[in-house]
């Protein structure tokens, strides 16, 4: 049976995921300031990013982000493993996003699945992601052209 910390720190550490979600989808890229370490380790490469810390990581974001019209990132089965003031973390993420078309004609919606494999630190302002590693599932309705630029940088399976 839990305790109500181990419970607490459970619902914490998956709402802390959710903000991240909710933060991505939003474009709010400084409310990552408050689910992230700031010397935090980021590793986007299994899915096509950048890998480095995260004030690296989070410029590039805005830039990498802005060709999408649109995408969602869902999180679940949340798997945690809490060890006092430090944890880790798999969670399941299903990202739909939709890609335009070369030349203006349009788009479609590519869908990724991927893994989050997080260290997580308790900080005196809550949880924060101390580490965040991507781990490729699939990929369906990828464009060419995204498909060789993920070949080119090593992340393709």
């Amino acid at each position: 049976m839990l305790t109500l910390e181990q419970i607490s720190d459970r619902l914490e550490l998956q709402q802390l995921v959710v903000d991240y979600a909710n933060a991505i989808d939003a474009r709010a890229w400084d409310r990552l300031d408050a689910v992230f370490m700031p010397d935090a380790y980021i590793d986007y490469r299994a899915m096509g990013g950048i890998d480095g810390r995260y004030p690296q990581v989070k410029a590039w974001l805005a830039q990498a982000l802005a060709p999408f019209p649109a995408y969602m990132h869902f999180v679940g089965n949340f798997a945690f493993e809490i060890e006092g003031s430090a944890a880790r973390g798999r969670v399941a993420c299903f990202n739909p996003m939709e890609v335009p078309r070369p030349g203006g004609g349009g788009s479609d919606v590519m869908l990724l699945g991927l893994w989050y494999v997080d260290r997580y630190a308790r900080t005196a302002h809550g949880w924060r992601i101390a580490e965040r590693i991507e781990e490729r599932c699939y990929d369906h309705n990828m464009p060419e052209w995204m498909r060789q630029m993920l070949a080119q940088s090593g992340a393709s399976q």
